[in-house]
């Protein structure tokens, strides 16, 4: 929001800056909260581009920004004046205002009658200009001059079009039209606010008025419009008709309700200097009733505790004061403090009572102090922190094994293209997808149900940019329908993508590949003291033949697969839900190893292709000889010398004793048992 220094000097001193670029200036307003982004010479003046957060709208206008100036600086705020010439006539004889919409609160007119309608005096329009506002003519300036000085947005009627010398603020009726401003017609119904006189709409309170009514140059009797209306009625009506205008902006986020009578005056006083014209005795001001002001109670020791400094009562009197807020001392270092009408909407009362929240009393005063002058101090803890859960634990060591294998973290969008998602499958095929009521775009439409399409679009991006490998792992929720109930139902799954070549030429290249990812996988099971197996399966959108699922302790946990689409390099992905892999274990148990010999043998078996290694392992672990502390496969042949349909396995054995070595005799003994059982449950043969 764009507000011009030559503007501002006009209500409050501004310090000095040899420079001329207000750089001291806008530095303390943004310690203040009102952080100035952009600082550009226009002409001869300065502009300050400010970012004014959506509570203040009493900033949002010259007035109100020199007001924080004037408290910041310790300067007089100087009022615009408001002097004018009135008729005789009263400007009740001409028109009467009826509220018959509790939603319009209030609406005050004055009439201004032979007025001369043409261009704005140069120092209007480069006032104008310097914000980025185009200059109309010099009554349609007028009111958006008073906008931009008093933060009040004014409406301007062609008097003579106006039927039947009545205003209404009502509620539209059904099918209703009227063409706005923009020259667009639009539709119309009871939730959307207008203005109307006798006969139809010629207005959208608080958005935009009629072409039919505008101020044209061949006008000559003006009605002008200061009201106020509920915040939530002009939201509702301009995001119905799909329209943003200045004075809606304003509006929706809470004007000033006391400044109506004021902002005719100084527009009357405005438009009888530069379009002249006689200006009807009497403001004719409908309200639905008194506006009663909050209050506080504000403690000074209480606003210390809160600061972190020590702030003297003098100053908090003066900060406040130059504000608007009025203070009355009710003992050493305590004060009733009423909000002034343009923070009517923004500090208001936590209750009924009217008692305004003292924290935010305790920001005003911290803003002017300077936000950067508060010492960084971190609040005080009660009692010991609880211990961590057993989900945390096992976040924080699948977190940490995966981050010691290499592979990066990435954080997701929860929301994902419905489309997509199915695209990938999930653990849960079978559940419907849950679709957002309001979704940002399509590309988000949907909770997601699986982590893997957001890894990997992320793993494309990096692809995409000429990265050589991409590992990324990430652990999150997925949502899925709940019967009978509102809510979804939450899975803490964790993800993998991993593709490409790691290493270098001198270090040796290494694809990752189905048993890098798998042995990753098998290294954080293995920490948790469970046992992973790897099992044929399918999954949407991967490879047949390519996809393992992923068993841990005998319970289905995941899947392991190559993904359909090829970009580069093959990405190779890997999903499991936390809530099966093994709980992490308080404390491990150290089992050194044996300072005895070990002795290896192998053992070649020749077996129908049909048979996998899961099987085998199976009967391994089952009929295990005593002293067998490990076994792995370690070649498999099909070929010449082996009949067809047939496979050569060979299986490397260790033997190992914790008190003694091992005999040859005492491991073939056992060697033999176990061939005989393998061969007993296969139909095998030794070769």
């Amino acid at each position: 929001m764009k507000f011009s220094c030559s503007w501002l000097s006009d209500y409050v001193t501004l310090p000095a800056d040899p420079n001329g670029r207000a750089q001291e200036l806008a530095s303390r307003l943004t310690a203040a909260a009102l952080a100035v982004e952009h600082v550009e010479r226009v002409g001869e003046d300065v502009v300050l581009d400010v970012d004014v957060t959506t509570n203040r709208v009493d900033a949002m206008n010259h007035l109100g920004l020199a007001r924080d100036i004037s408290a910041i600086f310790d300067q007089e705020l100087r009022l615009p004046p408001c002097d004018f010439v009135e008729s005789s006539r009263p400007a009740s004889e001409r028109v009467s205002i009826h509220l018959e919409d509790p939603r319009g609160i209030r609406y005050a007119a004055r009439i201004v009658e032979n007025v001369q309608v043409g261009p704005s005096p140069a120092w209007l329009r480069k006032r104008l200009e310097a914000i980025g506002q185009r200059s109309i003519n010099n009554v349609v300036d007028v009111t958006n001059y008073v906008l931009w000085e008093l933060g009040q947005p004014l409406h301007g009627f062609d008097l003579d079009t106006l039927r039947g010398g009545r205003i209404s603020v009502r509620g539209a009726r059904p099918g209703e039209q009227l063409v706005t401003l923009d020259g667009e017609r639009r539709e119309l119904d009871p939730e959307v606010l207008v203005i109307a006189d006798a006969e139809r709409a010629v207005g959208l309170a608080g958005v935009m008025g009629g072409l039919e009514t505008e101020v044209t140059a061949t006008t000559r009797n003006i009605l002008l419009e200061s009201a106020h209306f509920d915040p939530k009625a002009v939201r509702r009506g301009a995001k119905k008709l799909g329209l943003h205008t200045d004075a809606c902006h304003r509006f929706e986020r809470g004007a000033d309700p006391e400044v109506c009578a004021w902002a005719l005056e100084r527009a009357v006083h405005l438009i009888q200097q530069v379009a002249g014209g006689e200006v009807a005795r009497g403001v004719v001001d409908v309200r639905q009733g008194p506006l009663t002001l909050p209050s506080g109670r504000l403690e000074l020791a209480r606003l210390e505790r809160f600061l972190g400094i020590s702030v003297p009562a003098a100053q908090v009197e003066r900060w406040l004061g130059r504000l608007g807020f009025s203070l009355v001392a009710e003992g050493e270092g305590s004060w009733r403090v009423t909000v002034p009408s343009w923070r009517y909407y923004d500090v208001r009362p936590l209750s009924p009572a009217g008692t305004v929240y003292e924290a935010d009393l305790f920001e005003e005063v911290a803003r002017l102090a300077g936000l950067d002058a508060l010492p960084a101090t971190l609040p005080p803890s009660v009692g010991a922190e609880p211990p961590p859960t057993p989900l945390q634990l096992l976040r924080r060591q699948v977190r940490g094994v995966l981050a010691a294998s290499g592979f990066a973290e990435a954080i997701t969008f929860a929301f994902q293209d419905g489309a997509e998602g199915a695209r990938l499958g999930s653990l849960r095929p079978e559940s419907a997808v849950l679709k957002l009521a309001n979704p940002l775009s399509e590309r988000y439409s949907a909770m997601r149900r699986s982590l893997l399409p957001g890894l990997v679009e992320a793993a494309r991006f990096n692809q995409r940019r000429g990265a050589a490998s991409v590992r990324l792992f990430e652990v999150a929720r997925a949502f899925f329908p709940k019967e009978g109930a509102s809510l979804p139902e939450e899975v803490e799954m964790v993800g993998l993508v991993a593709g490409g070549e790691v290493g270098s030429p001198w270090q040796g290249r290494q694809e990752l590949d189905f048993y890098a990812v798998k042995g990753v996988l098998e290294t954080l099971i293995g920490n948790l003291e469970g046992k992973l197996e790897a099992r044929p399966g399918r999954r949407q959108g991967w490879v047949e033949g390519a996809t393992a699922e992923l068993w841990v302790d005998g319970k289905l946990a995941g899947h392991l697969g190559l993904l359909e689409e090829e970009e580069h390099f093959p990405l190779w992905l890997a999903e499991l839900a936390l809530e099966a892999l093994p709980a992490p274990l308080g404390t491990r148990a150290i089992h050194p190893p044996s300072r005895f010999p070990a002795v290896a043998v192998d053992l070649t078996l020749t077996h129908s292709l049909a048979i996998e290694w899961l099987e085998l392992a199976g009967v391994i672990r089952d009929q295990a000889p005593a002293h067998l502390s490990s076994f792995e496969l370690k070649d498999r042949y099909h070929g010449a010398g082996v009949p067809a349909g047939a496979v050569n396995t060979t299986i490397a054995f260790l033997y190992h004793a914790e008190d003694r070595s091992l005999t040859q005799e005492e491991v073939n003994q056992g060697q033999s048992a176990l061939a005989s059982a393998l061969q007993e449950r296969f139909g095998l043969r030794a070769p």
